[in-house]
C-alpha cells in the first residue's frame, strides 16, 4: 500500500539486475508512492537480466549506461529528462564491483589495476554522476541522490576487502559533493550503510553468510532486509526529509552502536563449552 509520498517525483534508478537487488525494491517502491522512473544498469545487464521484465511492470525506460563513463551518464539524464516530461528529484546509485573479490585476491595481495576500477565502478562513479548532474542542472531543487555504502568504510570486517576502501570514498564524495550541491542548488546527498543484505553482488564476499548471522545476533533489531532499505530509501526521496544532507545513514537494526549483544555473547560463551566438551575425550 502506498501514501503518495513520491506523488509527481521523477527519478532514476542505478543499479536494478534481478529481484534480490535493493535497487530494484526501490524501483518498485518508488512507482509504489506515485513516481515516475527510468532504469540504467550496464548494457550487458541490460541485454543478459531481469531488468527487461522491471521495465515493462513499472512502465519505466531502461536506459544502458557504464556507470563509469561521463558520456554515458550525460545521455542517462538527458533522456530521463525528455521521457519523464522535467528534472529529476531523485537519484539512486547502487552500483558496487571489485574484480579482487570476484578473482579471491586477498587484502593484502590486491591487484591494483583491479583496486583502480573497484574504486572507478563502486566510488567515483558516484561523482561522475553528481558532476554531470549538477554541469546540466538537471536534478531540481530539493532533490535527492542516494548512494549505498555499508558499515565496512569505517570498521574493519573479515573478507570485504578493497570494497571498504571503495565505500570510505563513497561516503566522503557524499559530504564533499553534498555541501556543494546544496549550497549552490538545494539538492541534498547522502549515503545509507545498510545491513549486510543477500544480493548477487553481495554474494561475492567471503563468509557474507557468517557476516549476515554475527550482524543478525549483534542488532537488537535483527538485519534490515532490502525491502526495509527501500522504504528508508523512500523518506530520503521525499519531501519529509528536505532538510537531511551529507550524512552516512546508518540502516542496520542497531548494529553500528552495539559492542556486544546478549546473542551474540551466548554463542561466543557456548563455543567455549563445545570445546571444553571436546578436550574431555
Amino acid at each position: 500500500m502506498g501514501f503518495d509520498l513520491l506523488k509527481g517525483k521523477r527519478g532514476i534508478v542505478f543499479g536494478a539486475l534481478n529481484d534480490m537487488s535493493i535497487a530494484w525494491k526501490v524501483a518498485e517502491r518508488a512507482v509504489e508512492e506515485g513516481a515516475q522512473i527510468t532504469l540504467s544498469n550496464t548494457p550487458v545487464a541490460c541485454r543478459m537480466g531481469e531488468v527487461v521484465e522491471l521495465g515493462k511492470k513499472l512502465n519505466a525506460e531502461i536506459i544502458p549506461a557504464d556507470a563509469t563513463n561521463v558520456a554515458d551518464l550525460e545521455n542517462v539524464f538527458a533522456k530521463s529528462m525528455e521521457v519523464l516530461g522535467g528534472k529529476i528529484d531523485f537519484v539512486l546509485h547502487s552500483i558496487g564491483m571489485s574484480l579482487n573479490v570476484r578473482k579471491k585476491r586477498v587484502y593484502h595481495d590486491l591487484d591494483y589495476n583491479y583496486l583502480t576500477k573497484t574504486l572507478d565502478i563502486s566510488a567515483i562513479s558516484f561523482h561522475k554522476m553528481l558532476q554531470v548532474g549538477f554541469k546540466m542542472d538537471a536534478i531540481s531543487e530539493w532533490g535527492s541522490v542516494l548512494a549505498l555504502s555499508y558499515v565496512a568504510a569505517q570498521r574493519t570486517f573479515y573478507g570485504y576487502n578493497d570494497m571498504a576502501d571503495a565505500k570510505a570514498l563513497l561516503e566522503s564524495i557524499g559530504r564533499s559533493f553534498g555541501y556543494i550541491y546544496g549550497r549552490e542548488r538545494k539538492v541534498r546527498v547522502n549515503t545509507i550503510s545498510q545491513s549486510p543484505t543477500v544480493t548477487t553482488a553481495g554474494s561475492g564476499v567471503k563468509g557474507i553468510d557468517g557476516l549476515i548471522d554475527f550482524s543478525e545476533r549483534m542488532s537488537p533489531l535483527g538485519n534490515a532486509d532490502a525491502l526495509d532499505c527501500a522504504n528508508y530509501c523512500i523518506t530520503m526521496f521525499s519531501d519529509l526529509t528536505k532538510k537531511v544532507t551529507m550524512q552516512n545513514l546508518f540502516h542496520d537494526g542497531g548494529f553500528s552502536n552495539v559492542g556486544m549483544s546478549l546473542r551474540a555473547m551466548t554463542q561466543y560463551n557456548k563455543s567455549f563449552d563445545e570445546n571444553d566438551i571436546k578436550d574431555m575425550y
